[in-house]
């Protein structure tokens, strides 16, 4: 077998529009608007083709165009590939939630979804929705992660926020913060630290990570004075998967383990609920951050912040979490096809196991 190589695989990403009138679509031109990301992949945008163009020009970027399709056989690989998903004209209010930009949020995650079934692209990146105006028939779930969970039917995922130097993943998404402790328990936890190790070891090239747990209530709970869900649930998950061979601490109090700075001794961290890990992770790495979603037949990644109708049509939205949202999936696809010709070839593992061992 070949050795795959960076300049052997430029891999397609399609790219949803997000809600069109928040800062989605201009931080993904602002991306691509620097010509050696076209030296990495090919990107498709899947939007309305007229509502993606006036966008454009509102941001007054120069010498950047879109390459416009109507199927996925027609893309270019030296442009940005506009793929016109609707006929219908879609209004471009800026900072505004409108049911015609939810609309469009979701037909563009349908036609991404259909590519990436069907292998006409080989990852996914998302801009921001609003999880408000996209509720439908077509669309009941509280955000993306649910959604691909769902037309995938995978029942173990995982909501992983990464960077370089934090990767946080959580046990319960987004739920009601009054039914996270209804909906922790001892297997779910168990499947969510398996299903990271894995992730770690496919998609970053970890081989023996270490992984942190924290605990549910302040403090990790006392010994039970601050509540049971420490002593009940968590760590007789911990005690299993020490057991199973996996190097996994805790539970840890949140609070110390991040204002001590404990967190640097793992290679990523399980929350029990969304705020107790992305508040952390987002002050620590917001510009820098990636939301991955691990457990799926194919990548996804999105940059790690919302709409932001604040900044929307203003062109002053900063691309970095977007860029490296692209930057990751490019990575995390390496990385899995690395490990597939790792592990279709014995010989090699052992030949580089020993060179470690020296």
């Amino acid at each position: 077998m070949s050795k795959v190589t960076e300049q052997d695989f430029l891999p397609k990403i399609g790219i949803t529009c997000g809600d069109i009138n928040g800062v989605g679509l201009e931080v993904a031109i602002k991306t691509f608007a620097d010509n050696r990301m076209m030296q990495s992949c090919t990107p498709i945008i899947y939007c309305h083709a007229k509502t993606a163009v006036q966008y454009r020009k509102n941001l007054h970027i120069a010498e950047f165009g879109f390459h416009q399709i109507k199927h996925i056989s027609e893309l270019s690989h030296k442009n940005v590939n506009l793929y016109n998903i609707l006929d219908k004209e879609v209004p471009y209010e800026p900072g505004k939630s409108t049911k015609e930009a939810g609309q469009l949020a979701l037909a563009s995650i349908k036609a991404a979804i259909n590519d990436i079934k069907s292998g006409a692209i080989d990852a996914i990146v998302t801009a921001p929705i609003n999880k408000d105006n996209i509720q439908s028939e077509g669309f009941n779930f509280a955000g993306h992660t649910e959604y691909f969970a769902h037309e995938f039917k995978v029942s173990n995922h995982l909501m992983f926020l990464i960077s370089d130097h934090l990767k946080i993943g959580t046990v319960t998404g987004h739920v009601p913060i009054n039914q996270v402790a209804v909906q922790l328990s001892t297997e779910k936890i168990i499947n969510k630290v398996k299903l990271m190790a894995d992730s770690l070891l496919t998609d970053f090239g970890i081989r023996k990570p270490r992984i942190a747990v924290l605990g549910l209530n302040p403090h990790a709970g006392d010994n039970g004075v601050i509540g049971n869900e420490e002593k009940d649930i968590i760590i007789p998950a911990v005690q299993h998967l020490k057991e199973a061979g996996y190097i996994v601490y805790g539970p840890y109090g949140a609070d110390g383990f991040f204002g001590s700075g404990t967190f640097n001794k793992f290679d990523a961290v399980l929350s029990m609920y969304h705020d107790q890990g992305l508040i952390p992770f987002k002050t620590l790495a917001f510009e820098s951050g990636v939301n991955y979603t691990a457990g799926l037949p194919f990548v996804r990644t999105s940059p790690d912040h919302g709409t932001a109708y604040d900044l929307a049509g203003k062109n002053i939205a900063s691309e970095s979490s977007f860029r490296n949202a692209v930057y990751a999936a490019l990575d995390i696809l390496f990385k899995r096809r690395q490990y597939a010709e790792l592990t279709a070839n014995p010989l090699k593992i052992s030949v580089q196991k020993r060179e470690r061992e020296r």
